[in-house]
């Protein structure tokens, strides 16, 4: 299935969420799951050794609960505003939010759960999808969390080390910061 190029794709434009990618996305590469290991400074404070044990060393765990919320995430953000969220391994976007809803839902949502909960409006399909199993996955092989539906619909439940890269500038994505 592919996506549209040029701006993000939603579920207004989109149907059938998520978008499944094969188990060979996750296949060993150079270092662990991913080509290289995540960058060197991540945003928020994010600890670089537990972003790559979780990014490329992982496929099950997650940091601890409440993580997101001793990083300085939410001291740091503009939330009048949209948050691109970068891979933090190739810098690439892989959710922009809040969409839909507004901020302070956002981080009602994302607290009730224990981390960075996104909806399928806020994913950025170009470069994500979920495995079978519910895991969500880059499609350079870095694990972001799972997709944990709920009757709202399709939640994606991210490691915020998983989603803290900084923006690659050789990316030509029209994605905003």
């Amino acid at each position: 299935m592919s996506c549209s190029k040029g701006k993000p794709t939603t579920s207004s434009s989109l149907s059938g969420l998520p978008l499944y990618g094969e188990e060979s996305i996750m296949s060993k590469k150079q270092h662990g799951t991913c080509s290289q290991p995540v960058q060197s400074q991540l945003r928020w404070n994010c600890d670089v050794d537990t972003a790559d044990r979780i990014c490329c060393f992982n496929r099950h765990y997650a940091e601890h609960s409440g993580y997101w919320e001793t990083t300085s995430f939410l001291s740091e953000v503009d939330g009048s505003k949209e948050i691109t969220f970068y891979d933090s391994v190739t810098g690439k976007p892989l959710f922009i939010a809040p969409r839909g809803r507004t901020f302070a839902e956002f981080v009602a949502e994302s607290r009730s759960h224990g981390w960075p909960s996104f909806r399928d409006d806020e994913v950025v399909w170009e470069n994500m999808r979920c495995l079978s199993n519910g895991e969500a996955v880059s499609l350079e092989g870095t694990h972001l969390g799972h997709n944990l539906p709920d009757r709202k619909g399709n939640r994606y439940c991210i490691n915020l080390v998983s989603v803290a890269g900084v923006e690659n500038p050789a990316d030509s994505s029209p994605y905003g910061k």
